[in-house]
């Protein structure tokens, strides 16, 4: 028996990156995933891919910085197969460069804060009042290594943005865990994604991979294994943490 086998999971972001790698793993141990994403196609080849491999997916699509495009992805997926047992809060990115804090623009602030602690939010709020009506489910954040540690090149709405879904998380696990609900983080450092391959020249990959005690950058899959061990039975008794997935470079 695999350990979500009869699960049904939504992984919000899982169109690319992280969130995909999240999804395909969730899939392949046993549980049936709603693939989430802003671009169709993309969500529907991530969908296929699971088929692929003998596992069980549906494409949803809506802007989670819309609370109704996100109760509408809720819907569909509750239409489908029933509802949420594990939530994966992931969407989110940084949306503007990092710079000294008098530059950067204020639009570019609003965009980075709202695409990932608004977005977290209205996630959470949409999924979590089913949840309690049924005093079960386990709901995963999506952090980051950039706010959990104070750096003068840190890009701060991203940083500020991820250090508060952070304590959100914290926050409403306390307020949830007496329902049967689980509500945990993973904060992860620099994830070698397609993404992060193409935009990081190779000397900067090995400068960053030496300031990690374990001397390598982490994976998708890294991240990946973390979110199926929280959403699984053998955490039934962790809620309320930030699990570092950052190779040791952040010690908290």
């Amino acid at each position: 028996m695999s350990a979500l086998d009869g699960q049904i999971a939504l992984v919000t972001g899982s169109s690319r990156g992280i969130g995909t790698a999240i999804a395909v793993e969730f899939a392949r141990h046993g549980a049936a995933v709603a693939v989430h994403g802003r671009d169709r196609a993309a969500a529907a080849r991530v969908t296929a891919a699971i088929a692929r491999d003998g596992g069980r997916a549906m494409a949803v699509t809506g802007d989670v910085t819309d609370f109704g495009q996100v109760e509408s992805v809720r819907r569909q997926v509750e239409d489908a197969w029933g509802p949420v047992d594990v939530l994966v809060a992931n969407a989110g990115g940084s949306f503007t460069p990092p710079a000294l804090l008098e530059q950067i623009p204020e639009d570019g602030w609003r965009a980075t804060v709202d695409g990932n602690l608004l977005a977290t939010f209205l996630t959470l709020k949409s999924f979590l009042p089913g949840m309690k009506e049924r005093r079960g489910g386990t709901i995963i954040t999506i952090g980051s290594a950039a706010g959990r540690r104070a750096d003068p090149r840190s890009p701060m709405p991203y940083a500020a943005a991820k250090a508060g879904i952070a304590l959100l998380t914290q926050d409403v696990s306390a307020q949830a865990g007496p329902f049967g609900i689980r509500v945990n983080c993973i904060a992860p450092e620099t994830i070698l994604t397609e993404g992060n391959q193409r935009r990081i020249p190779a000397g900067i990959q090995a400068t960053l991979a030496d300031a990690h005690p374990l001397k390598r950058l982490g994976t998708p899959q890294d991240v990946a294994a973390a979110a199926v061990f929280l959403a699984s039975g053998q955490a039934a008794w962790i809620t309320g943490v930030v699990i570092d997935v950052a190779g040791g470079a952040v010690l908290v």
